[in-house]
């Protein structure tokens, strides 16, 4: 027989990292990551935006303690110029995209590449695990776990292994993003469904797998849940404009469930205003949205504590409304030229 020779050593991954106003998950994430049980070399590539509080001086920190850590400046702290200059920036073939408040398990990079050599796909992803700390961020995650919240997709609720329209975050061949030219720095939201659309477009393969948990952490306020939804309303609408024909049901159930919530209460003050029956009809479009969020907040409450469920009609509300909204009122100029 023959010897085979030595075993190929296992393709090299550069971990890169968007990194603005992480100060309070940054030094775990990067933790995490450097406890791979990946068997080739890796490293992580920070690109720092110009963050408002301790995020610089915990990745310097980050830096000095292992050889394996690096940083680029991305001056404008927006996350696709982030990812353009982390990725010109890596030694690697294979790129593996991560957030600075997202948590992965130490097996994450030694599956994400089995599965991307498996598949012979260009991305592979998996679930968005979203896990709060706090009582609020337990009822936001839980939103976003549910085909109530956000609809049925399986990088959010889980589902068979196989091809996607889009996963989250992603391990991709580098081949695969120079092909399509990168992130489009124009889009300051929705950047990764469209790049992914792109792969797609351009014969490439985008795979979804369930073996592939990552933890998110959500936005810890209101105030920040309904600004991240409003905006991902804004440039969702906008991917529809430059991609046309991309638009499905899911995405169009917000907005449509915002305008009737909206002329049903209009209709039903126009009735009382009046004293118009018919008019008053429009008293069961608010009603039952609201019956829904109610009865599904019941539904989906299973290990909540108490405060959770009391807040969790109101985040399945906020994240619909903000969503549907920023639909709607997106303007064509919206992207950055």
């Amino acid at each position: 027989m023959s010897d085979p020779g030595p075993a190929a050593a296992p393709v090299g991954v550069s971990i890169v990292l968007p990194v603005l106003n992480e100060e309070r998950h940054l030094a775990e994430a990067v933790k995490r990551l450097l406890r791979q049980d990946y068997p080739g070399q890796f490293e992580i590539v920070l690109a720092l935006g110009p963050s408002r509080d301790r995020t610089q001086e915990i990745a310097a920190e980050l830096v000095e303690s292992d050889s394996r850590v690096r940083t680029v400046p991305n001056p404008s702290g927006r996350t696709p110029e982030a990812m353009n200059r982390a990725i010109a920036a890596a030694r690697h073939d294979i790129i593996v995209r991560i957030d600075g408040h997202s948590f992965v398990p130490d097996d994450y990079l030694s599956t994400a590449v089995a599965v991307l050599q498996r598949t012979e796909a260009d991305n592979v992803g998996g679930i968005m695990a979203a896990e709060g700390v706090t009582e609020f961020e337990k009822a936001v995650a839980r939103a976003m776990t549910t085909k109530l919240g956000v609809g049925a997709a399986a990088f959010h609720v889980g589902g068979d292994e196989g091809p996607a329209l889009t996963v989250y975050l992603g391990c991709f061949r580098r081949s695969a993003l120079d092909r399509v030219g990168g992130y489009d720095e124009s889009f300051t939201r929705a950047q990764d469904w469209e790049m992914n659309h792109r792969i797609r477009a351009t014969g490439g393969v985008v795979w979804f797998s369930p073996q592939l948990h990552v933890t998110y952490r959500p936005r810890p306020t209101l105030r920040a849940l309904a600004r991240q939804y409003f905006e991902y309303g804004q440039w969702r609408r906008e991917v529809s404009r430059v991609h046309r024909g991309t638009l499905s049901p899911r995405y169009l159930a917000p907005p449509g469930a915002v305008l009737g919530f909206v002329i049903g209460l209009v209709l039903g003050l126009c009735g009382l205003a009046f004293g118009s029956r018919w008019l008053l009809l429009g008293w069961l479009a608010p009603a039952g949205y609201l019956a829904l969020v109610v009865v599904g907040s019941v539904l989906n409450a299973r290990r909540l504590s108490f405060r959770s469920l009391l807040a969790l009609p109101v985040v399945f509300a906020t994240m619909h409304g903000a969503w549907g909204i920023g639909f709607l009122t997106s303007r064509r100029r919206t992207r950055v030229a």
